[in-house]
């Protein structure tokens, strides 16, 4: 297929690096999914930080702020803002929103960008 990139990926949605970093989770000293206990669900922390590490993997730009997140019964769902295009002043600058699904192991199940708006934009509600 011209023009199209195939990227492999881990178990979690993230894609495959041939470095040798460790693993983030073991840096950061939280427990691997296969040590938590059956049924035992996602923490919010967690989800939003698996949330935002996966959507960052997908789009190769990195979240800035999780602006919503809440417990569903298939797992998580949250807004992330993303920075899309970077200009100066910085209050012009592109951001969007994104509306990510976790399952209930953390994993990224659908994304959708929901917006794009200034960075300097106010928000007035829904109309």
């Amino acid at each position: 297929m011209a023009g199209s990139e195939r990227r492999e990926v881990d178990g979690k949605g993230r894609p495959k690096t041939s470095d040798s970093r460790r693993d983030v989770r073991t840096a950061r000293g939280e427990r691997g999914e296969t040590e938590r206990e059956p049924g035992h669900p996602l923490a919010m922390g967690r989800a939003m930080r698996e949330a935002t590490e996966q959507l960052a993997g997908l789009l190769g730009k990195r979240p800035e702020s999780v602006s919503a997140v809440k417990h569903t019964e298939e797992g998580w769902q949250a807004d992330v803002e993303v920075l899309e295009i970077p200009r100066v002043p910085d209050t012009t600058s592109v951001m969007a929103s994104y509306r990510v699904r976790l399952d209930e192991r953390g994993r990224l199940t659908e994304y959708e960008r929901r917006r794009r708006y200034a960075r300097g934009q106010i928000d007035h509600g829904d109309r």
